[in-house]
């Protein structure tokens, strides 16, 4: 008998887990996964249940594979014969999935009990109840005694999505009507916190939980939650209570965006997304640290230690966003640009094409684009914006 011939060698893969196509994926983390796996013999591969959209964008080898089903991860992973070297999904949707995934190949990753945890509202709610305890209770279960006013929300939405402040029984009972034309998911409906909201922004490389940075935001008045403007901001002395809670819920690994109110020096948990900051958030938080963010929170995913880092000097810096006032179709909306207006950075992403038909939801769906500006004082960056703001035209017809 003849010799047998070797089998083919491929390199490792750094592979990305994705759902829809974002600008945090397209634009930040695939770019740094290439320049990642170029210094380290690495493929690049994304594995997503929407490869043509991705195709658009990204001209490395896509795998088509329900990126829902951590079996389906695993063997999309194995394909054209590659051994994964980190599996990673910036989805809000795809984080327990992945770090299944992970967990099977023995890689680097967060656990997936607290993705799941910090995912699902009512079992993070329910795991933190001897720490800070928030009445939470199923839409159609809410006792005739809750405490309103209640937020009403899908049990696992995003982007403040069907987020409504209800203020008795029979305005929940309509608005739970409302959402459940649109969807069948269950809802939850919990305590209001009153407060000043905050995010905070960390990464984890599992020895040391390091604090990026912290935004304050802007939301829009009740009933809705529209996230409007975000301002960078030292985390709020109470910092060290919402590491706690992340702490028991077994948060610490990799990126994660922590949304919370302070109020009377108590910080209380809104949510948690088990991922990086979105709607250009993230490009606002690297510019402004001076650090490659993106590829920080992949070399986690390697096995990689967080390099040192020294806070850069205090700046102002804002996520200014630009909201749909109406429905109908964008006719006009200025394209993407970084600029210098003096000592300020600016730059411009839109998040909806011309030609776009928009459908007003009161959520950060109805963004047109976001604003990001870096500059010495807050004088000089809101005039800035201003100034950018009265030179281009938004037009929905």
């Amino acid at each position: 008998m003849g010799a047998s011939l070797p089998l083919p060698s491929f390199p490792p893969s750094l592979s990305l887990v994705a759902g829809k196509v974002t600008d945090s994926v397209t634009f930040g983390l695939l770019p740094a996964a290439v320049r990642l796996a170029a210094g380290r013999g690495l493929a690049v591969t994304l594995l997503t249940d929407r490869p043509d959209r991705h195709a658009e964008v990204f001209d490395g080898p896509i795998v088509a594979c329900d990126v829902t089903d951590f079996r389906a991860i695993v063997a999309a992973s194995l394909a054209g014969g590659r051994e994964p070297a980190a599996l990673f999904s910036n989805s809000d949707f795809l984080q327990a999935p992945t770090a299944l995934a992970a967990a099977y190949f023995g890689l680097p990753g967060k656990d997936w009990k607290a993705a799941t945890r910090t995912k699902d509202k009512a079992l993070m709610r329910r795991h933190l109840a001897a720490i800070d305890p928030v009445f939470s209770a199923a839409a159609d279960r809410v006792p005739g005694d809750a405490p309103y006013p209640l937020v009403l929300k899908p049990r696992e939405g995003v982007a403040s999505e069907d987020v409504f402040l209800v203020h008795d029984a029979t305005e929940l009972a309509a608005r739970r009507d409302e959402i459940g034309r649109r969807r069948s998911d269950p809802l939850v409906a919990e305590e209001y916190l009153p407060g000043e909201l905050h995010t905070l922004e960390t990464l984890g490389d599992g020895h040391e939980l390091r604090v990026l940075g912290s935004f304050r935001t802007k939301v829009s008045p009740p009933p809705y939650f529209i996230e409007e403007r975000l301002e960078w901001a030292p985390p709020p002395p109470e910092t060290g209570q919402v590491l706690s809670q992340l702490e028991a819920l077994g948060v610490g690994f990799g990126a994660c965006h922590t949304e919370f109110v302070v109020a009377a020096g108590r910080a209380r948990l809104i949510e948690v997304n088990y991922r990086l900051i979105g709607d250009h958030c993230d490009f606002l938080m690297a510019d402004l640290l001076g650090v490659p963010v993106f590829d920080w929170i992949l070399s986690v995913h390697l096995g990689e230690r967080l390099p040192p880092f020294e806070p850069p000097p205090r700046k102002y810096a804002v996520a200014d966003v630009v909201m749909a006032e109406r429905p109908g179709v964008l006719t006009a909306a200025p394209e993407a640009v970084e600029l210098a207006d003096g000592a300020v950075r600016l730059a411009y992403r839109p998040q909806r094409p011309v030609g776009d038909r928009i459908e007003l939801t009161r959520t950060n769906r109805d963004y047109l684009g976001t604003i990001r500006a870096i500059g010495p004082s807050e004088n000089e960056v809101e005039a800035a914006i201003a100034r950018f703001r009265a030179a281009h035209a938004w037009t929905i017809a």
